[in-house]
């Protein structure tokens, strides 16, 4: 059984603009987004001041209030997606039911893998636990074995099972409605079920807006990450001062570059830039386990997983409610909303590359894979500083509470200080700025993906305006308070899609029973 013709889809083609400038988009949510970026880009760079300030209030007051909603949806998410994994509607393939994948395994995990974390990961994957090491709120004196395997347990935490489950479960949606329903490859499409014929009208187009905004801002939160690196990996290379307008300088000429692969399609471009992103990656990881701790590396791998499958549960649910909450607000709210707010866009785009695909197929190479190989990451970049602070390199601990981009180049400088070391410098600052063209450049097929209805082909000249537009809006919440204020934007422009994802959770339950009411496990 397919569920019911695709007369949505029908009806989705009907909303796209026949002539003029808007041709093949839907002129509603094409105007108001790009209308709503504009007047951001435009108040953050008139009034750098004031927007600073409304983006720390906006942030203050979604933590006070309504910061359970990101643990409750992302823990909810991962539960969702692993009932499916194991459950009767496993069986059903996303498309017909004797099509077969489009895309290998390699290329498939390299294409949802770099558009997954890529630039983030990188970034964090030193910084991270060493500032857990010092300072987080399960600490109580414990002695520097003990602190290290606290960090990291929080560390894979933050980024292991529940980004993927975020990623898995919107991905699900768009696959199901679009290859097994035959509707248009939008969010709307998950809430038919839910709002019946109304999602082709003004709500419809209130929530497609809704998920150009959170992928233009998470995005962009990715984008600024990436320049401050680059930034500072110049500086180790070349000697180039880190400053802000060399970091826009280095968003200008990376998101040309992003547009260029974008315009060229997902067969040749991303998925060649995705591979190459994977193979510098194994690159950089066998570097630092050969002349890092190998031995102490592979324990805390191991070690590593297990703690952090035996403290789980009470870490997914908890809110901490009765004590002070910026380190909260600052790392798992954080994390929760930057997730939350790139699943339209790496959720959109993993359905593209998964069609022909299995529910189980999809939930477990979505869910398990990428998180085995990004916890294999975190043990060994970020047990090998933890390794060396335990040691007694005090200086790395610093320079990570001065500059958490410097974490990075430090280490790989401790462990090869030659010519070898300076090579796998520069590799890192290449692989960061592939991530940060194969996620500008994804995440400008997903929005305008969503902007002409779910054409998978949409108008050139469109993607290059919004692949520009992406570039602007990272540069202008670099003006507004760099990292305080990419934070702000992932954890805003989250809220009103953490709400969407239930309803698409909703969505997608009732139209697999109701398509499926008698399939059996």
């Amino acid at each position: 059984m397919t569920g019911p013709p695709p007369r949505g889809g029908r009806r989705g083609s009907g909303l796209r603009a026949s002539s003029g400038l808007l041709k093949g988009l839907n002129p509603t949510v094409a105007i108001v987004s790009k209308v709503l970026v504009l007047v951001f880009v435009l108040f953050t760079v008139l009034e750098t001041e004031r927007a600073s300030a409304a983006f720390g209030a906006v942030r203050e007051a979604i933590i006070a209030s309504v910061g359970w909603l990101y643990v409750a949806v992302v823990a909810g998410a991962l539960g969702l997606v692993l009932y499916l994994m194991v459950g009767r509607f496993g069986s059903v393939r996303l498309g017909a039911p004797d099509e077969r994948p489009a895309f290998g395994l390699w290329s498939w995990f390299s294409m949802l893998f770099a558009a997954g974390m890529g630039i983030g990961l990188v970034f964090w994957s030193i910084a991270e636990p060493l500032l857990h090491y010092t300072d987080n709120p399960f600490l109580a004196g414990e002695d520097p074995g003990d602190a290290a395997e606290i960090a990291m347990r929080i560390t894979f935490f933050h980024w292991g099972l529940h980004p993927w489950a975020v990623y898995a479960l919107v991905g699900l949606c768009f696959a199901y409605f679009g290859y097994r329903r035959g509707l248009p490859l939008t969010v709307r499409s998950a809430l038919v079920p839910v709002f019946g014929e109304r999602v082709w009208g003004p709500l419809g187009h209130a929530v497609d807006i809704l998920a150009v905004f959170a992928t233009t801002f998470g995005v962009a939160t990715s984008l600024g990450l990436g320049a401050v690196q680059i930034n500072t990996g110049l500086a180790h290379l070349f000697g180039l001062s880190v400053s802000v307008p060399h970091q826009l300088v280095i968003i200008g000429v990376i998101t040309l570059i992003a547009v260029t692969s974008v315009v060229s399609g997902l067969d040749r471009g991303i998925r060649l830039l995705s591979e190459a992103n994977m193979w510098m990656s194994v690159a950089l990881l066998l570097f630092v386990a050969s002349f890092g701790p190998t031995a102490y590396l592979i324990e805390t791998f191991v070690q590593g997983l297990g703690d952090y499958l035996q403290n789980i549960v009470w870490k997914s649910l908890w809110t901490d409610a009765n004590a002070n909450r910026d380190w909260q607000a600052s790392w798992t709210t954080f994390y929760w909303g930057w997730w939350i707010s790139w699943a339209p866009f790496v959720g959109m785009f993993i359905a593209r590359i998964s069609r022909g695909r299995t529910i189980r197929a999809f939930c477990a190479g979505v869910l398990l894979a990428p998180t085995l190989v990004t916890l294999l990451w975190l043990a060994i970049l970020g047990g090998t500083a933890l390794h060396m602070v335990i040691g007694g390199d005090t200086a790395l601990l610093a320079e990570a509470g001065e500059d958490v981009t410097l974490s990075l180049y430090s280490t790989i400088e401790a462990l090869s200080p030659g010519a070898l070391g300076t090579a796998m410098a520069a590799l890192a600052t290449v692989l960061i700025a592939t991530f940060f063209v194969t996620s500008s450049d994804s995440g400008t097929l997903v929005v305008n993906t969503i902007l002409s209805v779910g054409n998978l082909t949409p108008p050139v000249s469109h993607r290059l305006i919004w692949g520009v537009g992406e570039g602007a809006v990272a540069g202008t919440l670099l003006l507004a308070g760099g990292l305080s204020a990419l934070q702000s934007a992932a954890i805003s422009a989250a809220l009103p899609f953490a709400v969407i994802m239930v309803l698409m959770a909703v969505g997608l339950l009732r139209a697999l029973h109701r398509d499926f009411p008698h399939r059996a496990l």
